[in-house]
């Protein structure tokens, strides 16, 4: 008879980003995170973002091909990466003061969310929402 097996914990969104240092500096100004750590290579650094943490490392992270066991660099995809706040356009003013590029500022969706977008510094989307009371 097979094990059950439950649902996985969502453990971490990793963000690949030119400068690990820089970028956990930029989102814990920016978007208000706590930092938990950095290595002593400078290439993994993470913020305390409740039960899920936030990982970033170098886009050019080698990684091991499952398949033949060689170490290779891949090509990186960005991601867009989604905040809720309580307050989503004192959110955005913050992160605009501290370094993010106005995208668009917040609006009332038609989907009951007011939402607002910045670039962080290696160009990535940071959409920041709340949902609005029906």
């Amino acid at each position: 008879m097979a094990a059950s097996v439950g649902p996985p914990t969502f453990a971490y969104t990793i963000v690949y980003v030119k400068d690990v240092a820089k970028s956990v500096s930029f989102y814990a100004n920016a978007f208000g995170y706590k930092l938990r750590r950095i290595d002593n290579s400078r290439r993994w650094g993470e913020l305390e973002s409740g039960a899920t943490t936030i990982a970033f490392t170098p886009r050019e992270q080698r990684e091991t091909d499952e398949l033949t066991g060689k170490v290779r660099t891949p090509e990186r995809n960005t991601v867009e990466v989604c905040f809720d706040y309580a307050d989503v356009d004192a959110a955005y003013k913050r992160a605009l003061d501290n370094g993010a590029e106005a995208v668009s500022p917040p609006e009332d969706k038609e989907w009951g969310q007011r939402v607002g977008y910045v670039r962080d510094i290696d160009g990535i989307v940071v959409r920041m929402g709340t949902h609005l009371p029906s």
